[in-house]
């Protein structure tokens, strides 16, 4: 009996499983009670963490947006602003938690392509007036999801942050991808955090954990964010066995992440020449795919792509999104991009 190939699951870098010897990893973890007096594991994942991202200190999360929460809590006040670009993932995929959580509304910055600059960010802010919300930070995503894994280069966010604190902005960095970012740009991860003052990233994205976020930040907000991480509910027990499977994922998977970018690129290439999709051209892990033929819609095209054994997510109107990962090999997305091609015709 003929047995049908694997389905190729490229719709995020989320779907990855834990390897064997993450596992173990894990199962060898020292613990502690992590709300009671401390899991030594994990406090030396935040140690860990805080030196990548050239922060004082950092906290473990259950979750990116937990962690995203909870460095806009620490940053904005209620009634006031927090400026972001227009399609951020904490504009559209957390919840209205800025405004249900901290009572601040967002002002949205349209961009072109997904990436912020300093003149925008300039003539994104209020001139001081008893009619308007005062702002009080900024957010940046980088990488940007919606915009494709677009990369906001570490001179470019300099003057980002430049600006924002010339209009007396804090500045949160939803880094999730902030891996792929640092190796796109061929830099540390640190030279793409300075001068933001909350930084989040995930360990569960593009590192192979099954769980987890961190959010870097100076030491002295330490006690008021692990206070706001109680009040939403992520104080963990023995956190010391998911936290085992972040340092293994340090050690072994983040010198790979440039991998995943390559695969991505073939992915793309392959595609290049099929008249109904159009792939952009991916700077990291993300290759966003536009639908040509006005008969075709992602609700549709989806399910007929997961039938021929590739998984992608619907990305909006006329489009899909297609991410690479550690679980996928250079033959896999070549073999993916074949049948989507097959497909398609």
């Amino acid at each position: 009996m003929t047995v049908a190939p694997p389905t190729i699951d490229l719709r995020s870098d989320t779907v990855t499983k834990p390897s064997p010897a993450m596992r173990r990893a894990m199962a060898e973890a020292e613990v502690g009670d992590d709300v009671l007096d401390g899991d030594p594991t994990t406090r030396r994942l935040e140690a860990r963490i805080a030196a990548l991202l050239g922060t004082e200190d950092a906290l473990f999360f259950p979750s990116g947006t937990q962690a995203n929460q909870t460095g806009i809590g620490l940053l904005t006040r209620p009634g006031t602003e927090l400026l972001l670009e227009a399609n951020a993932h904490l504009v559209h995929s957390e919840m209205a938690g800025v405004a249900a959580l901290w009572g601040v509304q967002i002002k949205t910055i349209a961009t072109p392509d997904g990436l912020l600059t300093p003149e925008l960010v300039r003539a994104a802010v209020r001139p001081p007036s008893p009619q308007v919300p005062r702002s009080t930070a900024l957010a940046v995503e980088n990488t940007h999801n919606s915009a494709g894994g677009r990369v906001l280069g570490p001179d470019v966010f300099d003057l980002v942050v430049q600006a924002a604190r010339a209009a007396g902005l804090a500045v949160h960095l939803d880094g999730a991808r902030l891996w792929n970012a640092a190796a796109a740009a061929g830099v540390p991860p640190s030279r793409l955090t300075r001068g933001a003052d909350t930084v989040m990233v995930s360990v569960s994205k593009g590192l192979g954990c099954p769980v987890g976020s961190c959010l870097g930040f100076a030491k002295d907000l330490r006690p008021r964010a692990w206070e706001i991480r109680k009040r939403l509910g992520g104080g963990m027990r023995q956190s010391g066995i998911l936290a085992a499977a972040a340092l293994y994922a340090l050690d072994q998977n983040l010198p790979r992440i440039a991998q995943d970018h390559a695969n991505a690129r073939r992915f793309a290439e392959v595609l290049a020449n099929c008249a109904t999709i159009r792939p952009w051209i991916p700077e990291t892990n993300i290759v966003m795919l536009d639908l040509v033929r006005e008969t075709d819609s992602p609700e549709t095209v989806a399910p007929r792509l997961a039938q021929a054994g590739v998984l992608v997510s619907p990305w909006g109107p006329r489009r899909l999104r297609a991410v690479t990962h550690l679980d996928v090999s250079q033959d896999d997305v070549e073999r993916a991009a074949r049948l989507i091609v097959e497909t398609m015709r």
